[in-house]
């Protein structure tokens, strides 16, 4: 099957002023992303997040390297490739006098959308972003919140077949926040778009992604499925083991599943691969000694974990 995306040794740097040296923002980065997925671009400031979504999404030229989107080249082929994708990023300008729903409907007519199916696009999203009730007024009244909701609305105007998110949920309040990860995900179950995108909150790749990225001083570092990079750093979920005396005796070590522990006074803290499919199996062979913990604390592994042991 044909990769979504598939870029090979993009570099990329900027000058800072005219005879100002060059700084790298890319450096020979690689990635795949499969149609239909979800993926993560994670990263601190200044690691190349933005600049690699852009050179994707066709708004800037890679200095070398080459990269297709949806089989298209993204240089020779960009005019016939902005058809089929989008982009929502953060701190999104529109035309300053132009209300809510007339901004929709200028890039409608961008993409070739007209008539009663524009009209119904428009008013479509218009609810799913609760902009409904703010449709008459201009953009340069919004607060940060609603010019982010109409961001999003935006780039899916044309129904794109590919979604660049550029910080997606950035100054949004938590419950908006939220009700936007439930459209991506609902977007990306419905109509199979691949959704590529960057976030610094860790716990929203978490939930979003199918997979991520790490970019670190612009190279990709590592990537993967985030139970596949759990194992290979040697992170796990979490499990604490709390007796009213010392634990029973047995070789945690050996138990199923189990990566590392620690004994500590009326404590065994233990790291698993998978605390959901485990802790039936722990629990078992504890009671079997005759005991039974007085408490049980559970802790799965998360990306904060797995980012801070890439990029440090």
């Amino acid at each position: 099957m044909e990769s979504a995306i598939s870029a090979q040794g993009i570099d990329k740097a900027f000058r800072g002023g005219f005879f100002g040296p060059a700084k790298e923002v890319l450096r020979r980065v690689d990635l795949e992303v499969a149609p239909g997925a979800i993926f993560g671009i994670l990263g601190p400031n200044g690691a190349g997040k933005t600049t690699l979504i852009s050179i994707l999404a066709t708004l800037l030229r890679p200095d070398a390297g080459t990269a297709q989107v949806l089989g298209l080249d993204i240089v020779r082929d960009a005019a016939r490739l902005k058809e089929r994708i989008n982009l929502a990023a953060s701190g999104a300008h529109f035309l300053w006098c132009l209300t809510v729903e007339d901004n929709l409907r200028f890039y409608g007519h961008l993409y070739g959308l007209g008539g009663p199916a524009l009209t119904a696009r428009v008013a479509e999203l218009l609810d799913s972003f609760g902009l409904a009730e703010h449709r008459r007024v201009t953009f340069e009244r919004l607060s940060t919140g609603l010019k982010q909701r109409l961001s999003l609305a935006k780039a899916l105007i044309n129904q794109p077949e590919l979604l660049f998110l550029d910080e997606p949920t950035s100054g949004l309040d938590q419950d908006m926040a939220h009700h936007l990860r439930k459209e991506i995900l609902r977007l990306n179950r419905d109509t199979g778009v691949t959704i590529l995108l960057t976030t610094h909150n860790l716990r929203e790749a978490e939930t979003l992604c199918t997979e991520v990225a790490f970019l670190k001083e612009g190279r990709l570092v590592s990537e993967g499925r985030i139970p596949e990079l759990q194992q290979r750093l040697g992170l796990g979920d979490h499990l604490s083991l709390i007796f009213a005396a010392s634990p029973p005796p047995l070789d945690y070590g050996r138990l199923p599943g189990v990566l590392r522990y620690r004994l500590e006074d009326s404590r065994v803290d233990l790291v698993l691969d998978r605390v959901e499919e485990r802790l039936p199996d722990i629990l078992a062979a504890v009671q079997q000694t005759g005991q039974k913990p007085a408490r049980v604390k559970v802790k799965p592994v998360d990306l904060e974990e797995i980012y801070r042991e890439i990029t440090h």
